[in-house]
């Protein structure tokens, strides 16, 4: 899997980080406050409602390889259904190509204690994905947040490849609250969708 697509796909990993600070007195840990714990989460939030098939519109990362690479986004779709494993919220599918060919990327996002918050657990200590719903009318887009090491990312989805400038403007402003400029904003293809793939094509994280 190429790093451009790790660098969306992935996009983030949560950490609530303990530092040793050294001093004349008695060694102390400070809890660093968790950057994704201050952004608020979609009132009322009902996760039913968040389920089908979404368009990827743009995401809003510091992500050095995708600053280098933009120029190489796919048109993506992302389709997210009930889970009936427990634990599990969503099951979620994302197409892409990669190399001209139609990939299917698999992932379980778990529940968590907070509605509106979910999980994406990674492989080994510390690589899990912290992942917030900040806002969403559920018919037209969602504007969703990860963390990586600490740091935002953030994602416009709509149900629709087209969106209207509104919803441009308000992702725009979601982005500039997390201190992420407007050149780290990067707008996908609306055409060159896949809408499946074959069984050798398929990635489950």
């Amino acid at each position: 899997m190429d790093r451009l697509w790790l660098c969306f796909l992935l996009a983030a990993l949560h950490g609530l980080h303990l530092s040793g600070v050294h001093s004349a007195g008695p060694r102390k840990n400070i809890i660093k406050e968790n950057p994704i714990d201050k952004i608020p989460i979609q009132k009322n939030f009902n996760l039913d409602q968040l389920t089908g098939k979404w368009f990827l519109i743009g995401v809003a990362s510091k992500c050095e390889y995708l600053r280098e690479n933009n120029f190489r986004v796919e048109g993506t779709s992302v389709v997210l259904s009930r889970s009936s494993t427990q634990k599990i919220a969503l099951d979620v599918s994302t197409l892409r190509k990669l190399d001209l060919q139609c990939w299917d990327i698999r992932q379980e996002y778990c529940s968590t204690k907070t509605n509106g918050r979910l999980l994406l657990k990674g492989r080994g200590s510390g690589n899990d994905v912290d992942i917030v719903v900040g806002e969403t009318d559920y018919q037209s887009y969602a504007i969703l947040y990860y963390q990586q090491r600490r740091k935002i990312t953030v994602k416009l989805y709509g149900r629709s490849s087209d969106i209207p400038d509104n919803i441009i403007d308000k992702f725009q402003e979601a982005v500039l609250k997390q201190n992420i400029g407007e050149d780290f904003i990067y707008y996908f293809p609306k055409y060159g969708f896949c809408e499946s793939a074959d069984e050798f094509h398929i990635l489950r994280e």
